[in-house]
């Protein structure tokens, strides 16, 4: 379960991925460039520490929430091995996505997890408690986007099939590390990476471009919900 390009933008996926592949000092300096406008460096400076990738949990069984969220501002931080980052959520945009991020959040379901598929300079997706790209909690939501919805750098996003409908949502999640992901409108947005930028694309650089497996493990401790 993943987010899919439609046939026409695969090649724009594929330059995205391989220009954090490495080349020549021109590609080099541009990758750099793009990097500075984002406000980071890639996360040269953060260190992850070596940890064990847990145990895989089964697919979960849960149902879905029935009750809206209350009035408020709500923010996630996603703590990991490698550091922090903050989400700031959007009910507006998705209200039923984000409830269930909330209620999955605030049950612990996201702890002790895996980020199981980084694809450098695309995205980086966790929140299976199987790690195989397959799992979710038992139930979906769906809030189809905007058609005028992108996916700029920050932006999280839900993962969905492609035989799902638009806006379709288990429990993965994904944040676009790509300046734009040149996604077509069908991934219901929950909000944009706040704090922690650097964290993110640290992650980002820990895949394999060719299998999008995790080059080493990278564990959700714990998401904590916050509201203001």
């Amino acid at each position: 379960m993943r987010p899919r390009l439609v046939v026409s933008l695969l090649v724009a996926a594929a330059l995205l991925v391989c220009a954090a592949c490495g080349g020549d000092d021109d590609d080099a300096e541009s990758a750099g460039t793009t990097q500075a406008a984002l406000g980071t460096t890639e996360g040269a400076e953060v260190e992850c520490r070596d940890v064990e990738a847990p145990e895989p949990r089964p697919e979960g069984t849960l149902k879905a929430p029935t009750e809206p969220l209350g009035a408020g501002d709500y923010s996630a931080v996603v703590s990991t091995n490698c550091g922090e980052f903050t989400i700031a959520l959007t009910p507006a945009a998705s209200p039923n996505t984000v409830a269930s991020f909330v209620a999955l959040a605030d049950d612990g379901f996201f702890d002790d997890s895996v980020f199981h598929r980084i694809v450098p300079g695309f995205v980086i997706q966790g929140g299976d408690p199987t790690a195989t790209g397959t799992g979710g909690p038992g139930y979906k939501t769906v809030d189809p986007p905007a058609p005028s919805t992108q996916y700029p750098f920050g932006t999280v996003a839900m993962a969905k099939s492609a035989a799902e409908a638009p806006g379709t949502s288990g429990s993965q999640f994904f944040v676009v590390t790509a300046p734009d992901a040149q996604l077509p409108p069908e991934y219901a947005v929950i909000g944009r990476v706040t704090e922690g930028s650097d964290v993110v694309m640290k992650i980002g650089t820990l895949g394999d471009p060719g299998t999008e497996q995790p080059t080493q493990p990278v564990v959700v401790e714990s998401i904590e919900i916050e509201k203001s």
